[in-house]
C-alpha cells in the first residue's frame, strides 16, 4: 500500500538546521591520554596478503567493505551486487522476519549471505562477509539460547572469572547458529540512572567495567597467541560505545556529555585500555556527543586517541545510522565520519543510498583514497585474523548446527550461578531470609511467572516485549524455580496472580518491577518506581500478618521506599535472564547473598545523578552495599512522599480512555479542529473495550471533509524515535466501513504534513468486526513529507465519507503486529 498526502496538502519537508559547530572543548589532545603499545604483533605474511587484496579490489568493492546493512533491508543478492563487507541483525530483525525464528533458520541465512559474498565476479578477489549481532546477555536473539543476567546484575556479582565463562558460552552458542561477531561488551560508566541503557552498564564507576573488560573479551575471542584466538569456539568482540555514552546530560540516550577532557578520559576511557590490551578487534562508536560534537565525527578521539595513541589496529564500527547525526551529514551521505576515523558505517536501512554517495565521494576525492584504503585494510586484517578466508561456509565451521548446545545444562548452570551472585539483599527484617523450603509458600506478583519481564530488553525483540512462554524452551521462571525447590523439600508452593489463597501461607514472595525496555525507550524523567497494583498487593499481605519477601526486577537502582516499607525482605534482582532457579537458591538458603550494589540506591525519586564521590553524596544504600542473611537486616520506616509527580510516558498518545500528557483529542475539519465543534461533520463519544469508557467512538457523517486528531500542546521532536525504527501503533475496531478513502496523517506546522490512505485497511477490518492492531513505521511519515523534528499532530484521521470507528489506543512503539510497509 502506498501513497502520500504531501502534494495534495501542499506540505513540504522543512530543512533541519545543522547542529552547532563544536568548540575547542570537543577537541582532544591525544598526548594527554595514556599511551598503549600494540598488543598484537603484525604478521608480515598477512599484511602482504592484505596489500595484495587491496591492490586487486575495485573501488566498488572497497566502498562495499565499509558498509554494514541490516538483514531486514538487504538480501544475499544485494551483498553480492554491492560487495558488502558486513551485515547485522538489529534488535527486531531476524531471518524470515519472525521474532522467534528457529535456530536452524539463522544458520541457513548465515550460509546464504556467506555464499553471496564469495560468489565469483570476474577477477575480483572474494572477501567473506561478517555478521554482527547484539549478543549482550547471551545469544539473546535466538530462541532457546542461554540468557544471562544483564550487565547491571553481573556488576553486582563482582566476579571477573565468571565473566570469562559467560563470554565463552556466548561465543559457542553464536557459533552454533553461524554468527561470528558480537556487539559486546558494553563498557559504559553510567552516571545518571534515568538513562534507558543503565542496565547495559556494569556500574557507576570505572572499576567494575575495567576489571571485567579483559576476561569477558578473552572469553569471547580467546587469548592473543592461542591457536583458537577468534576461531573455533571464539568470535569477534566489540568494545562499546566509545565514548562517554553513560554520561549524557539528563541521562538522555544519544545525548551530549558535557565534561572536561580530563573528566572524559579519567571517568569513561579506563575500561577501553584493558579491552584493547586483550585484543578486542572492533570498537563501536557512540551515538552520543562530547561538548557539542558527535562522536561519529570526532577525529581527535577516533583517530587521535584510539588509533594513534592506543595503537588499535582493528576497526571502528558505527552505531545505527549514527553517522547521520554528525553536523552536515545525513544517514545516506557522510564522508566526514570516515574521514574522522570511522571504518565501517552501520547503515541498516540507509546502506544503498549511502553506498552510492560514498562511491561518488571516493571518485571525486571528497573521501581520500588513503583513508578508504586504511578502513578496508583494518576490516580485512580482522577477517584474516579470524580465519574467515579459509573457514568455509558457516555451517561447516566448528560447533555449527550443534543446536543441543543452545541452553544446554552446563551453560544454564553458569547462568544460574550468575543469578545467585547478582542478587543484592537490601532489607531482611526479623531475619525472614533464608526461607524454609518445607513451608507453605505463596508466590505472587506480575513478575513471578513472567519470562518476558524477567529477561528484560534485548531478548528476542529489541524492547524484549511481545514474547511468550514457548519462546523460552529451556528457561525457568522465578515461580518455577521456587516450585522446584519447595516441592523437593516437601513443602507447598502456590502461584496466585492476585495474592489470593485458600490456606494461610507462612510467607509470601512477591515478584514485581519494571516492564522491559531498551535504549531511549527506557529513558525516564526520574528514578521513582510507581506501581499501584503491586503496592496494594504487598500492603494487603502485610496487613494480614503474612511475612513478605519482595523480589524487585529492574534495569536500574530506583526509589522504591513504599515497597521497601511494605516488605519484610527486599531483594534487588535486576534482570536475571533465563534462570529463575538462581533466585530460589538464594531465597531458600542453598546459597548466600553475596551481591553488592554496582549503583548507589536513591533516597528520593529525584536523585537521578547519584554517584559515589559526589560532594553531596547521600544515598539510601551506598555503592557497594549488600547484606548477607547473617547481617542485621532491620530498616527504619522510610519517607514515602515522591520528590515530584510521577513522570509521564511520552510514547502514549491515547490509552485507557485518556489522551497522553500534554496532548488533546480534537475533531472538526483539518484546518479548524476544536474540542466540541458540533455534530454536523463528526461526533465523538465514550466507549468501552476492556473497561468502562476506556475507548472513544468517532463517527464521521460524510457531510463534508472531517478530521479527528491528537495534537500536541507544543511540537514534539520525534527524530530519535524515527531513527530508532519506532512506529505509530493504533488499536481500533471499525464498526462501519468507510464510504470514501481515509487518510492517516501527521502534521508539523503550517504547510507541513504527510500521510497514507487507510481506506482498504479499514474496509478489511470492518469485515471481521474485531479489534485490529496496526503499526506504521515513523520513517514512512518522514518519507511522506513530515518534518519529524516538529510534529504538532502525531495522529490525524481525515475523510470526506462516512466512517464509524472506535479507537482504543494510540502509541509510539517498537514495531510488532500488523505492520504497514511504506510501499
Amino acid at each position: 500500500m502506498a501513497g502520500t498526502m504531501a502534494g495534495a496538502l501542499g506540505a513540504a519537508l522543512a530543512a533541519a538546521p545543522l547542529a552547532a559547530q563544536p568548540d575547542s572543548s570537543a577537541i582532544a589532545d591525544p598526548s594527554l591520554w595514556p599511551a598503549l603499545s600494540a598488543p598484537i604483533a603484525r604478521d608480515a605474511a598477512s599484511e602482504q596478503r592484505i596489500e595484495a587484496l587491496i591492490a586487486a579490489m575495485s573501488l566498488e568493492q572497497k566502498v562495499g567493505q565499509i558498509i554494514q546493512a541490516d538483514i531486514g533491508s538487504v538480501t544475499p543478492e544485494d551483498v553480492s551486487r554491492y560487495h558488502l563487507g558486513s551485515i547485522l541483525n538489529g534488535g527486531n530483525s531476524t531471518p524470515g522476519g519472525a521474532y522467534n525464528a528457529p535456530a536452524p533458520q539463522w544458520l541457513k541465512a548465515a550460509d546464504a549471505f556467506y555464499a553471496a559474498s564469495m560468489k565469483r565476479d570476474g577477477k575480483l578477489p572474494r572477501i567473506p562477509i561478517i555478521w554482527g549481532s547484539d549478543a549482550v546477555h547471551g545469544h539473546n536473539n535466538v530462541v532457546g539460547a542461554t540468557l544471562f543476567p544483564h550487565n547491571i546484575g553481573l556488576g553486582a556479582a563482582r566476579d571477573p572469572e565468571l565473566l570469562r565463562r559467560i563470554g565463552e558460552i556466548t561465543a559457542v552458542e553464536m557459533r552454533v547458529t553461524g554468527l561470528d561477531w558480537t556487539f559486546a561488551p558494553t563498557l559504559a560508566v553510567v552516571r545518571d540512572d534515568r538513562w534507558g541503557r543503565t542496565y547495559e552498564g556494569f556500574g557507576e564507576t570505572p572499576e567494575i567495567a575495567t576489571a571485567y573488560a579483559a576476561p569477558l573479551i578473552e572469553g569471547l575471542q580467546g587469548k592473543i597467541g592461542d591457536e583458537d584466538w577468534l576461531r573455533g569456539p571464539h568470535i569477534i568482540a566489540t568494545a562499546k560505545h566509545f565514548l562517554g555514552d553513560g554520561g549524557t546530560t539528563g541521562g538522555k540516550d544519544q545525548g551530549d556529555t558535557r565534561i572536561t577532557e580530563t573528566g572524559l578520559r579519567n571517568l569513561f576511557s579506563a575500561p577501553y585500555l584493558p579491552a584493547i590490551e586483550a585484543g578486542v578487534q572492533s570498537v563501536m562508536v557512540s551515538f552520543s556527543g562530547w561538548n557539542g560534537a558527535k562522536m561519529h565525527g570526532n577525529r581527535s578521539l577516533l583517530t587521535g586517541v584510539v588509533k594513534d595513541r592506543w595503537n588499535f589496529d582493528g576497526f571502528l564500527v558505527g552505531d545505527w545510522n549514527g553517522h547521520g547525526q554528525v553536523a552536515g551529514c545525513t544517514a545516506t551521505d557522510c564522508a566526514q565520519s570516515v574521514i574522522a576515523g570511522l571504518d565501517m558505517y552501520m547503515a541498516p536501512d540507509s546502506w544503498k543510498a549511502l553506498y552510492a554517495s560514498t562511491l561518488a565521494d571516493a571518485r571525486d576525492g571528497t573521501l581520500p583514497m588513503d583513508r578508504l584504503d586504511d578502513a578496508v585494510r583494518r576490516i580485512l586484517r580482522v577477517k584474516l585474523r579470524a580465519g574467515l578466508f579459509e573457514a568455509g561456509k558457516p555451517s561447516s565451521r566448528p560447533y555449527a548446527g550443534q543446536f543441543e548446545r543452545l541452553g544446554s545444562a552446563d551453560h544454564r548452570a553458569v547462568a544460574r550461578e550468575a543469578v545467585r551472585k547478582s542478587l543484592v539483599l537490601l532489607k531482611n527484617a526479623n531475619g525472614v531470609l533464608p526461607l524454609d523450603s518445607g513451608a507453605n509458600v505463596l508466590v505472587t506478583g506480575d513478575g513471578a511467572d513472567n519470562l518476558t519481564k524477567q529477561t528484560g530488553g534485548w531478548t528476542l525483540t529489541w524492547q524484549g516485549t511481545g514474547t511468550k512462554r514457548s519462546d523460552f524452551p529451556h528457561a525457568q521462571s522465578i515461580w518455577e524455580g521456587i516450585e522446584e525447590i519447595v516441592d523437593a523439600a516437601g513443602g507447598t508452593a502456590t502461584l496466585s496472580a492476585d495474592g489470593a489463597y485458600a490456606t494461610r501461607p507462612d510467607v509470601a514472595i512477591v515478584v514485581f518491577g519494571e516492564e522491559p525496555y531498551a535504549e531511549f525507550q527506557g529513558d525516564r524523567a526520574d528514578v521513582g518506581y510507581d506501581d499501584e497494583a503491586s503496592l496494594v498487593l504487598l500492603r494487603s499481605l502485610r496487613a494480614k500478618g503474612i511475612p513478605t519477601v519482595s523480589v524487585f526486577l529492574s534495569g536500574r537502582a530506583m526509589w522504591a521506599n513504599p515497597f521497601i516499607n511494605a516488605s519484610d525482605a527486599f531483594v534487588a534482582a535486576w534482570l536475571p535472564g533465563s534462570e529463575g532457579g538462581g533466585i530460589a537458591d538464594v531465597l531458600f538458603g542453598d546459597a548466600e547473598f553475596t551481591g553488592k550494589l554496582p549503583y548507589s540506591w536513591p533516597k528520593s525519586s529525584d536523585q537521578t545523578a547519584l554517584n559515589i564521590g559526589d560532594a553531596d553524596y547521600d544515598p539510601l544504600f551506598p555503592y557497594g552495599f549488600g547484606l548477607t542473611t547473617a547481617d542485621d537486616g532491620e530498616l527504619a520506616m522510610l519517607p514515602e512522599d515522591r520528590a515530584s509527580a510521577a513522570p509521564v510516558d511520552d510514547s502514549v498518545l491515547f490509552n485507557a480512555g485518556r489522551v497522553g500528557a500534554r496532548r488533546r483529542l480534537l475533531i472538526g475539519t483539518p484546518g479548524a479542529l476544536a474540542t466540541n465543534p458540533g455534530p454536523d461533520l463528526i461526533t465523538i463519544e465514550r466507549a468501552d473495550r476492556n473497561a468502562q469508557e476506556d475507548s472513544v467512538r468517532l463517527r464521521f457523517t460524510g457531510k463534508g471533509r472531517a478530521a479527528a486528531a491528537i495534537v500536541q500542546d507544543s511540537p514534539a521532536d520525534l527524530t530519535r524515535q524515527t531513527n530508532g525504527d519506532l512506529a505509530l501503533e493504533l488499536q481500533f475496531r471499525v464498526n462501519s466501513a468507510p464510504t470514501e478513502d481515509v487518510t492517516l496523517m501527521m502534521t508539523c506546522g503550517e504547510g507541513c504534513a504527510g500521510g497514507f490512505p487507510l481506506g482498504a485497511v479499514l474496509t478489511k477490518a470492518a469485515q471481521g468486526g474485531t479489534w485490529t492492531r496496526l503499526t506504521i513505521p515513523l520513517s514512512c511519515f518522514e518519507k511522506a513529507g513530515v518534518d519529524m523534528g516538529r510534529v504538532d499532530a502525531p495522529m490525524m484521521l481525515v475523510t470526506e465519507g462516512r466512517l464509524d470507528l472506535t479507537l482504543s489506543s494510540a502509541r509510539i512503539v517498537s514495531p510488532s503486529g500488523n505492520q504497514v510497509s511504506c510501499q
